[in-house]
């Protein structure tokens, strides 16, 4: 049975992105090393320390489905039809995705869901025994006060934003995680995974 992971790289003080959706130096740490990394279908190719390639890696290559909201696929302009990671992607959105780029992006594996409960279902069923990771930010949130979230995996970039989008979105109350079962330090990041408390 899938797994869900929320994912994504944040500030200290809890951001993923600038209010404007800008990361800011928040990404820097996937520039600044000597060890190759890619991700998944997109085929993107990073340069981070050794001990971040093998923890991001091995998270890249168990990702088999992405779910992302409609704000992260227009932003990202789909990332021209290949997930950024996993094989196959689901769009959680209230909108049919634009006529234009489904033409350009016939082939894209990029699959529609009209809520949280149902992409992260959909998502499940096209990754068989593999790892669903949901982005962090509102989506992610939203699957995280469903209690849809199995897991939690935090690259915590040594940056203070101040203002933005926050990690969890606008979920509000109080879950508890067990402790990290893996802690990784990075250049200029540190990866941190946690189980939810059932």
């Amino acid at each position: 049975m899938a797994r869900v992971v929320m994912q994504a790289v944040v500030s200290v003080d809890g951001y993923i992105a600038r209010p404007d959706d800008s990361v800011g130096p928040l990404f820097d740490w996937y520039f600044n090393g000597d060890t190759e990394v890619t991700a998944g279908a997109s085929g993107w190719t990073f340069h981070v320390s050794r001990r971040s390639g093998g923890y991001v890696q091995a998270f890249w290559d168990a990702v088999k489905v992405t779910v992302i909201g409609r704000h992260l696929f227009d932003t990202t302009n789909g990332w021209d039809g290949k997930p950024a990671a996993g094989d196959e992607l689901v769009v959680v959105t209230h909108r049919p995705l634009p006529e234009q780029w489904l033409a350009d992006h016939q082939d894209a594996p990029f699959h529609t869901a009209s809520s949280v409960e149902a992409g992260i279902a959909l998502a499940k069923d096209l990754a068989g025994d593999g790892l669903v990771c949901v982005t962090a930010g509102d989506l992610g949130g939203q699957a995280f006060s469903a209690g849809l979230v199995d897991e939690v995996a935090m690259d915590v970039a040594p940056v203070v934003l101040g203002e933005g989008v926050r990690f969890f979105g606008s979920h509000t109350g109080t879950v508890l995680l067990d402790d990290p079962d893996q802690v990784v330090h990075g250049d200029r990041v540190l990866h941190l995974h946690y189980t939810v408390k059932r």
